[in-house]
């Protein structure tokens, strides 16, 4: 099997207020837009995102994905940390480092979904 692209599709209340938070704050572009779903990619090793409108017919109210986390391991994360405070993005971790090493920073788009941007740091004595 050689996998070619890759995606993850998270069902949100308004798909394009997420893309507009992915567009601004983390550098992605609109693919695919329709009213039911958009589909986001960047140009490097990211995964692309599609986030699809919840049909409350099919998952009923406040049912689907629980405690979803979409990670990224960047470069440059300080830098990222202070531009995205400047723009007065929902930090819900502000930048810290973990005891094994990775500089975190974690922050919540308008549907409430979590995004971490990690680089790993090793501790001191590795």
């Amino acid at each position: 099997m050689n996998v070619v692209s890759s995606s993850v599709s998270l069902t949100v209340t308004d798909p394009a207020a997420s893309s507009r938070f992915f567009t601004t704050h983390l550098g992605f572009r609109e693919v695919l837009v329709d009213e039911d779903f958009v589909e986001l990619a960047r140009d490097d090793a990211a995964v692309d995102l599609v986030l699809v409108r919840r049909d409350i017919e099919q998952h009923g109210p406040g049912q689907g994905p629980i405690d979803v986390v979409v990670s990224f391991e960047v470069t440059g994360i300080a830098a990222e940390y202070e531009r995205l405070r400047n723009e007065e993005v929902g930090l819900s971790v502000t930048l810290r480092q973990e005891p094994w090493g990775e500089l975190v920073v974690r922050l919540v788009d308008p549907n409430g979904l979590v995004v971490q941007l990690t680089e790993w740091v090793p501790p001191a004595g590795i």
